[in-house]
């Protein structure tokens, strides 16, 4: 398959050439590398989020809005589909790039992550990319410097100016679109957790409500879980049978039918002390191909009322 970072760039110049219809804007710093404020300190909104899902999942997936209602209220929702789940959704959407650095912290998704393939999902699907740019989205209250560009660029293996950032905060229009395009990530990589080859996973499809921006990151970061946790739905082709496709959904969680703001709080807000089994949908639907059909969970939307203030 051709470079991740190759084909997300084509997207990235998209976003440059089209950033003021996107609300976002473009910062070329001292080295030369790009960086794009998709939702830190301008608003971003839905077609920027949607364009930043794209770019997240380096144009290997299919990304729209449509509405629908939760309790009643109409509200935004984000639908995502792919025939190449392990690639766009593991190798590239998965956020799995902390970035700590001195007054800066971010969590990084996209294509950039398969130049470095440390994580274990570069090892199941076998697969790491080699290209002369970076394309790395950052999820952070601030908007990346020289710095992050210097980290990023060394880790990955290319040139400053190769480095191409889009920076986000959860609490954006933009943050709540693409946390509700993550809902097929979730479960895919919930899947792969359990011991499924993601490779048999041949196509996903999902959807979540885009939730109401909240007054902080925290907040935001709270509500976005819920938003998958609760209203996420997602189908699954597959080509395997497997025993645990129960254990997909969020219901199968001990947490299950918490506020994500009470499991965070309880975890002092350090996400490696939350157990990784409650990053997961509401309701999956499994097709085994020429097999059986399988549907486990269900939405909640009392929790999502209450999470949203509906």
């Amino acid at each position: 398959m051709e470079s991740l970072n190759r084909t997300a760039t084509d997207l990235v110049d998209e976003a440059i050439d089209f950033a003021d219809e996107l609300n976002v804007a473009v910062h070329q710093l001292d080295d030369e590398a790009l960086v794009l404020d998709f939702g830190v300190d301008v608003p971003g909104g839905v077609e920027a989020g949607l364009m930043l899902a794209e770019i997240q999942t380096a144009g290997l997936a299919t990304v729209q809005s449509r509405m629908d209602e939760v309790a009643g209220a109409p509200l935004s929702h984000v639908e995502l589909s792919t025939d190449h789940p392990a690639m766009a959704l593991l190798c590239s959407q998965k956020a799995g790039w902390e970035i700590s650095l001195d007054g800066f912290e971010g969590l990084g998704s996209g294509p950039a992550r398969a130049l470095v393939a440390e994580e274990d999902e570069f090892q199941r699907v076998g697969y790491r990319d080699d290209f002369e740019f970076a394309v790395l989205a950052v999820e952070t209250e601030t908007v990346p410097d020289e710095r992050v560009v210097d980290h990023v660029a060394e880790l990955a293996g290319v040139a400053e100016s190769g480095v191409f950032l889009q920076a986000f905060s959860t609490a954006s229009l933009t943050g709540s679109v693409t946390a509700a395009a993550r809902a097929a990530e979730l479960a895919t990589f919930r899947l792969s957790e359990l011991g499924y080859d993601p490779l048999d996973v041949l196509s996903a499809s999902g959807s979540a409500p885009v939730a109401p921006v909240a007054d902080g990151e925290e907040a935001a970061i709270a509500r976005t879980n819920d938003a998958l946790a609760y209203g996420g739905q997602v189908h699954l082709v597959v080509d395997e049978p497997f025993d645990r496709f129960d254990e997909v959904v969020s219901t199968a969680t001990d947490e299950y039918d918490r506020p994500f703001a009470d499991i965070f709080a309880d975890a002092d807000w350090d996400f490696h002390e939350v157990p990784e089994s409650v990053f997961a949908p509401a309701q999956v639907t499994v097709d085994v191909l020429g097999g059986d059909t399988h549907v486990f969970g269900d939405v909640n939307e009392d929790r999502l009322a209450e999470s949203f203030g509906l």
